[in-house]
Order: structure tokens, then C-alpha cells, then sequence
């Protein structure tokens, strides 16, 4: 019984230091308009319904490795490069706002976003909010909970990981954030260099014309334009998020796992 008891304790911190990486990055639930209280009490949740896999895993390969702070490290590193794999998409549509923003001369329209408490232009708050809204209507949280319970499989907890690998292809994962900006913000730059050549045209054709009056207008009501017609574009990606984040997080696992194998 003792022994029972040593091993559901050893699971449980385990297994919560994992989840609570997660949660800490991941979409929605890392959102600081979800109240303290409701993200412990998904931390007890999921804790509590993944608890008997990890025990039954536990059993099957000759029980839970001691409890250390390196292995609460490796729990909450590998919980964080789940939860990033999901936070990748919507910080894309972010920094795609932001890219606009610029383009659009509406980068000082600046607003506190209150999921991430930050100051963010409109538009990329905009984006931002229309990616988390297209990423809870294609099943999104369900996704990010079906890779968590595949990484238990994958990687039980306290097992032996190869963090070096893991880490690097963590860090490439942020650098595809800006990819993916640049492939929502395409058609509305497009768009808008295609304006910028018109007025220069014009500018040498009618000398009169004061293309510094008529380029701030224009710019603004072709970027909004277009941003408008492209919105169905990204929402076309986002139907096939939980593909995606599920191929981008399998590479993950498969860099963590030590001996080179794949899940």
C-alpha cells in the first residue's frame, strides 16, 4: 500500500509539472482573461483523468524514476514546447497584424489586449483574436489535449530525454512563427505595393497631384480592403490547424526522444 501510494504521489508531480508547462503557453488557457482558479482547477482536471494511463504506463515499465528538480525540468520543458506548438499559429496572425500595421501607416493605433496584457496595434489584436476564435471553432483544445495524452505514450514522465535536440527544435518552431506571419500577411502587402507603384506612376505622370495626401488614405482603405477579402484565406488554414499542429509537434517528440526514435 505504501509503495501504492509512493508511486501515485510520484505520477501526480510528474505528471502535473508536465501539464502545468503546457497550460502556462498554450492558447485560451494561458489567456489572462481565464480567472487563476479555473486554470488550477483544469491543472486538477486533467490531472486527475490522465492519472490512471500514467500509473498503468508506470506498472508496465517497472515503475516512476525518483522525483528531482532536474526531472521536474525536463517535465515542464517538455509541457512548454507542447503548449508553444499551439501558441506558434495564433502569435503568427499577431505579428502578421503587426506587419500590416506598418504597412498601413496604423502602427501608433495601439490597445491593451487583454489576453496577453500588452500593447499590440489594432490590427494585429484583430488577427490575433480571429485566429484564437477559428482555433476554438476546428476543434483546437481538443487537438492540444490529444498530443498531451500522445506525449505520455511517446515520452512517459521521468523518462530519459534527449533535451539538447528537443530544445533546438522547440527554438525552430518559433522561428516558423514569422513564415507563417508573412504567409497571412501576403495578399494584403501584395496588395498594397501594387498601390504604392499606381501613385508612383501618377505622381510622374500629374505632377500636380499631392500623392502624400491622397497615400495615407489609400493605403488604409487598400490594406483594409483586401485584409477583409483575405480573412477566408486564413480561415481555409485554420481549418486544417489540428493537422498541422500535430505534424509540428511530432517532430518535437521525436527530437526528444533519446534514443533517436521516433513516436
Amino acid at each position: 500500500m505504501e509503495l501504492f501510494q509512493t508511486h501515485t504521489a510520484q505520477a501526480i508531480g510528474l505528471l502535473s509539472t508536465r501539464l502545468s508547462g503546457l497550460l502556462l503557453v498554450a492558447p485560451v488557457f494561458s489567456s489572462r482573461a481565464v480567472p487563476m482558479r479555473v486554470r488550477t482547477g483544469l491543472l486538477l482536471l486533467f490531472t486527475g483523468l490522465l492519472l490512471p494511463s500514467v500509473l498503468s504506463g508506470a506498472q508496465l515499465s517497472g515503475g516512476l524514476p525518483r522525483v528531482a528538480p532536474a526531472t521536474l525540468a525536463t517535465e515542464i520543458i517538455l509541457g512548454l514546447s507542447l503548449g508553444l506548438g499551439a501558441a506558434i499559429f495564433v502569435a503568427a496572425a499577431e505579428s502578421a497584424g503587426d506587419m500590416l500595421a506598418v504597412q498601413m501607416g496604423l502602427s501608433g493605433a495601439n490597445v491593451l489586449n487583454p489576453v496577453s496584457g500588452t500593447q499590440m496595434p489594432v490590427i494585429g489584436q484583430i488577427l490575433g483574436l480571429f485566429a484564437m476564435a477559428l482555433l476554438l471553432a476546428s476543434g483546437g483544445l481538443h487537438a492540444i489535449l490529444e498530443v498531451l495524452t500522445a506525449s505520455l505514450r511517446v515520452l512517459p514522465p521521468g523518462g530519459t530525454l534527449d533535451l539538447e535536440g528537443g530544445m533546438m527544435a522547440s527554438v525552430n518552431i518559433l522561428g516558423s512563427q514569422f513564415v507563417l506571419g508573412l504567409r497571412f500577411a501576403a495578399p494584403v502587402v501584395g496588395a498594397m505595393m501594387i498601390g504604392n507603384a499606381i501613385l508612383g506612376v501618377m505622381a510622374k505622370t500629374v505632377p500636380q497631384l499631392n500623392v502624400l495626401m491622397m497615400a495615407f488614405p489609400l493605403q488604409i482603405g487598400i490594406g483594409l480592403l483586401t485584409l477583409g477579402l483575405s480573412l477566408s484565406l486564413i480561415a481555409g488554414f485554420f481549418a486544417g490547424w489540428p493537422e498541422h499542429y500535430a505534424d509540428l509537434v511530432s517532430g518535437v517528440l521525436e527530437r526528444f526522444v533519446a534514443d533517436g526514435g521516433g513516436p
